[in-house]
C-alpha cells in the first residue's frame, strides 16, 4: 500500500483499527511511535545490487488502556514528517513486536488496517541453485507407470 493510498484511507475511518492477516485484533491503544523512511541498499547471493525504499510505521502498545490514536492525528504525524524528513509517496511497512519484532506489508479492508506477514526469500534462484528444478522426463517413462494420455494422471 503506498502512502497517499494509506491516508485516503485513513481519512474514511471514524477509529484506527489494526489486525494481523490471522484475524487477531491489535489493541485500541496501540500508539504509532514511529514515522520514518527505511533505505536499504543490499547484495543479493547472486551478486545483483538491489534497493529498497519504504515508510516504515511502528506499531507499539503499553498499560495505557484509555489511549486511542485517531485517525485525524495520525494524518497529522504523517503530514509533519512529511516536512520534516521528506517523506514521499513510498510502499507502506509496518514493524510491530509479538514474540519478536515483525515486518509486515499493509493492506486495508474498509474497516481495519491488515498486517500482511513479511517473508524471506531468495532474490537470486536461478543464480545460486535454490530455484525449482523440473525433473525432466520421457513420454515413454510415463507410460511405463501407467501415465497415459486421458487417464487423469497428468
Amino acid at each position: 500500500m503506498k502512502l497517499s493510498f494509506f491516508k485516503k484511507c485513513l481519512s474514511s475511518v471514524q477509529h484506527l483499527q489494526f489486525r494481523l492477516d490471522s484475524g487477531l485484533a491489535i489493541p485500541d491503544h496501540v500508539h504509532v511511535t514511529e514515522v520514518g523512511i527505511i533505505n536499504k541498499q543490499f547484495v543479493d547471493c547472486g551478486g545483483v545490487i538491489r534497493k529498497e525504499h519504504v515508510v516504515s510505521f511502528q506499531l507499539w502498545y503499553a498499560d495505557d488502556l484509555d489511549h486511542r490514536l485517531k485517525p485525524h492525528k495520525l494524518i497529522d504525524i504523517i503530514s509533519i514528517s512529511e516536512k520534516l524528513i521528506g517523506l514521499e509517496d513510498l510502499d507502506v511497512e509496518v514493524e510491530y513486536q509479538r514474540e519478536t519484532i515483525g515486518r509486515y506489508h499493509l493492506a486495508f479492508d474498509g474497516t481495519a488496517f491488515i498486517l500482511i506477514a513479511k517473508h524471506t526469500a531468495c532474490l537470486a534462484e536461478d543464480a545460486c541453485g535454490t530455484g525449482i528444478i523440473k525433473q525432466k522426463i520421457k513420454r515413454t517413462e510415463l507410460a511405463a507407470v501407467g501415465c497415459k494420455p486421458g487417464s487423469g494422471c497428468c
